[in-house]
C-alpha cells in the first residue's frame, strides 16, 4: 500500500494514498476503537446538508471562485445522497464532542472536491478541510445541528410507521368487534369484553404516540448553526450567521430556525432528553402490547389461545410442532433497548459542562439508534404479526361460557346469591356457566346469549329506565336509584 504524508498540530502521519480521509481521521481510528459501530448514515447525510448550506453561504459572501465552489458543492451533494458513506470511518463513540466526525467529514469533502477538480488527494492548499470545508464553523454548532436534522428525518419516518400500525389496529378493531371474550385484570379473569375493543385500545395508545412524535419536531427544529465555538459566533461574519440556517432550511425542506440564544443552545442538550422520553413512552406501549400478543396467543393448546398470530418459523430444535411468538419477542427486545438507551441519553445530557456538552456522540448514537429500532419494530409488528392475526372465536366463546367472569354480565337478571351458587356448582360439577344457569332455570339460552352479546358487553352502562328490577344494595334507595339521579 502506498501512502501520502499529512501534518497536523501533533506532527506528521502517513495516510493511505487513495483514502479520502486524512490525518485527523487516522488519529481518531487509533484513539477510539470503542464500539465497533460506525456513525449512523442519517447523521452523515445530515452533516453533508450542513456543510452544503455553509458552503453556499460562503460562496454567496465571496469567499471562493466559482470553480472551487462547484467542486465543494458537488462533494457535499454526494454526501447528502449517501454516496460517501463508506469514507466516514470513525467510531460512533468518540471524545472531543464529535470533532473526529466533523474532521472526517471535512477531510472527505475536501479530498472529494479535489478529485472533482482533478487535483491530487491531500493538496489542501487548493481545498482544505479546515480553511475551506469548515470555514466559519465549529464542531460545536455543526454537530448538534446535523444531529437535529437527522433526528427530524428519522422522526418523520417513525411517525409514518406508527400511523400505519395504529391504522392496522383500527382495522382489527372492526374485524373483531363481534368476538366476545373474557377480559382480564391482574392476570385473572375479570369481566367480558370484545377482542375488537382490546384492539381499539391498542390503536388509541399508538394514536397518542403519533401525536407526541409529531410535536417532537417542534423541539428539534431550533438549531445553533452559526454560533461556532460557544454560541457567540466567533470568527463568523454576521451575514453568515443570519443566512446559514436559511440555506439549510431550503436544502432540507425542514422548518428549521436559528436559536434566539445561541449560547444557551450550544450549552444545553435537554431537548434530546425530552425527545428521548417521548420515544421511551412509545417503546413502553410497544413492549406492553407485544407482551399482550404473546399472552393472548399463548399455548395455543394448553394456554389462552384466543388470538392466532402468524407462524413465522419453527420454534424449537427439540420440540416438534412448537411455534414461538418470535415477532412480539423481537419487538419486546427492541423496546427494552430503547428504554435502556434513554437512560444513556439522560445521563449524557446531564453531564454537559459550562459552555458545551462533550457527550453528544453517545447521545447521537443512542437517539438515532432508538429511532431506527422503533421504526423497524413498528413495521415488523404490523407486517409480520398484526396484519395476519386471527381470532379463535370458538376458544373465545368457550371461555365466555365457562368462566365465572361471565357472571358479572348476567347480574341484570341474577342476584349475587344466585350468581355465587352458579359459580359454586359450575366448579364442583365441571360444567359451563351457561349450562348451569339454564339447568337452574335462571335464564334461557337466548337470554344468556343476549346478555353476553357484543352489544350488551360493550354498551356504556345502562339507561336508568332499564335498571335491574331486584332491590339495590350498598346504601342505594330501597326502590332503586335515588330520585335526584333519575
Amino acid at each position: 500500500m502506498s501512502y501520502r504524508s499529512e501534518k497536523d498540530l501533533l506532527g506528521s502521519r502517513d495516510v493511505p494514498a487513495d483514502a479520502l480521509h486524512g490525518i485527523h481521521t487516522e488519529r481518531a481510528l487509533e484513539n477510539f476503537a470503542l464500539s465497533g459501530r460506525g456513525v449512523r448514515p442519517g447523521l452523515i447525510h445530515a452533516f453533508g446538508a450542513v456543510k452544503l448550506a455553509c458552503a453556499r453561504v460562503n460562496h454567496e459572501l465571496g469567499w471562493w471562485e466559482n470553480e472551487k465552489f462547484r467542486a465543494i458543492e458537488g462533494a457535499c451533494a454526494e454526501m447528502v445522497e449517501g454516496m460517501l458513506d463508506r469514507h466516514i470511518v470513525v467510531d460512533a463513540l468518540q471524545g472531543g464532542a464529535g470533532t473526529s466526525l466533523n474532521m472526517n467529514v471535512n477531510e472527505v469533502l475536501a479530498n472529494r472536491a479535489l478529485q472533482l477538480l482533478g487535483r491530487p488527494l491531500g493538496e489542501y492548499a487548493t481545498i482544505g478541510p479546515l480553511d475551506d470545508i469548515n470555514l466559519h464553523q465549529s464542531t460545536n454548532d455543526t454537530y448538534p445541528t446535523a444531529l437535529k436534522v437527522a433526528a427530524i428525518y428519522s422522526l418523520r419516518a417513525l411517525e409514518r410507521e406508527v400511523i400505519a400500525l395504529l391504522e392496522e389496529f383500527q382495522r382489527k378493531e372492526k374485524e373483531f368487534a363481534h368476538v366476545v371474550k373474557v377480559g382480564r385484570t391482574q392476570m385473572q379473569d375479570a369481566v367480558l369484553t370484545t377482542l375488537g375493543r382490546e384492539m381499539g385500545a391498542y390503536a388509541e395508545a399508538f394514536a397518542r404516540d403519533r401525536w407526541r412524535l409529531y410535536k417532537c419536531e417542534e423541539r428539534l427544529r431550533v438549531v445553533n448553526l452559526g454560533g461556532t465555538a460557544i454560541g457567540t459566533g466567533l470568527l463568523a461574519p454576521r451575514q453568515f450567521i443570519f443566512k446559514a440556517v436559511e440555506q439549510l432550511r431550503d436544502i432540507t425542506g425542514l422548518g428549521l430556525a436559528r436559536a434566539e440564544n445561541l449560547v444557551e443552545a450550544t450549552q444545553n442538550a435537554d431537548v434530546f432528553v425530552e425527545v428521548s422520553g417521548i420515544l421511551k413512552a412509545h417503546a413502553v406501549n410497544l413492549l406492553k402490547i407485544s407482551g399482550d400478543f404473546r399472552f393472548l396467543s399463548s399455548g395455543p393448546d394448553a394456554g389462552i389461545g384466543e388470538l392466532i398470530i402468524p407462524a413465522r418459523q419453527a420454534g424449537s430444535s427439540i420440540m416438534p410442532g412448537k411455534v414461538n411468538p418470535v415477532i412480539p419477542e423481537a419487538v419486546s427486545q427492541a423496546a427494552m433497548n430503547v428504554i435502556g438507551n434513554d437512560a444513556v441519553i439522560t445521563q449524557a445530557c446531564a453531564m454537559g459542562n459550562l459552555e458545551l456538552n462533550p457527550f453528544l456522540p453517545v447521545v447521537a448514537d443512542a437517539l438515532l439508534t432508538n429511532l431506527d429500532l422503533l421504526r423497524n419494530s413498528c413495521s415488523a409488528f404490523r407486517r409480520l404479526c398484526v396484519e395476519g392475526c386471527r381470532a379463535d372465536e370458538a376458544r373465545c366463546r368457550a371461555h365466555v361460557e365457562g368462566a365465572t367472569a361471565t357472571l358479572t354480565s348476567l347480574m341484570e337478571k341474577l342476584t349475587h346469591e344466585q350468581a355465587a351458587a352458579v359459580a359454586e356448582q359450575a366448579r364442583a360439577e365441571k360444567k359451563s356457566i351457561r349450562q348451569v344457569v339454564i339447568e337452574r332455570g335462571l335464564l334461557t339460552g337466548e337470554e344468556f346469549d343476549q346478555l353476553s352479546s357484543p352489544q350488551s358487553v360493550m354498551r356504556l352502562g345502562y339507561p336508568l329506565s332499564e335498571r335491574p328490577s331486584q332491590p339495590r344494595r350498598h346504601g342505594d334507595a330501597e326502590n332503586g336509584v335515588p330520585e335526584q339521579l333519575q
